[in-house]
């Protein structure tokens, strides 16, 4: 089974000129339910649906299953999923021996900036640059599927 470690932090200054890598995301949810995730997204030209499981009693890890799918499948299956859609810019930010995920939303969450670290363990070190702000990890807020139900403009 596919564990995923992950930390994540809301974006408080200029991460900009650190990007490496820019890709859009489209995504939505065939299923939201917090034991069994279902999301198909495009990720510039690819395509995928991602199963998530429950999170750890941390928020940090998680099983999660990806395949990469037809993009023409994942627009035919964003007409039926639930309502609402994730718009986002993903950067590639390397720090030290990791790279950030920094998701920077559009949409309805306009305004959302959020970095994502992958770790091997739920406490590795790792190096935290001047741009990272306060740790959200576990707060369900600001997972993408309860983003699209509740988004950011209405908090």
């Amino acid at each position: 089974m596919a564990q995923e470690i992950e930390r994540k932090f809301l974006v408080k200054g200029d991460f900009k000129p650190f990007s490496q890598k820019q890709t859009r995301i489209t995504q939505g949810y065939l299923s939201s339910v917090p034991e069994r995730t279902v999301r198909v997204r495009t990720k510039g030209e690819k395509g995928f649906i991602t199963i998530k499981g429950i999170g750890s009693q941390t928020g940090a890890s998680r099983y999660e299953w990806e395949k990469e799918i037809p993009a023409e499948e994942v627009n035919e299956l964003l007409k039926i999923c639930e309502p609402g859609v994730i718009d986002k810019v993903r950067h590639l930010v390397t720090v030290g021996k990791h790279t950030y995920e920094v998701d920077e939303f559009f949409g309805e969450n306009e305004g959302l900036v959020v970095a994502e670290i992958e770790l091997s363990s739920e406490d590795e070190a790792f190096s935290k640059p001047d741009w990272l702000g306060e740790e959200v990890t576990g707060d369900v807020r600001y997972y993408n599927s309860m983003l699209m139900k509740n988004p950011f403009k209405n908090w």
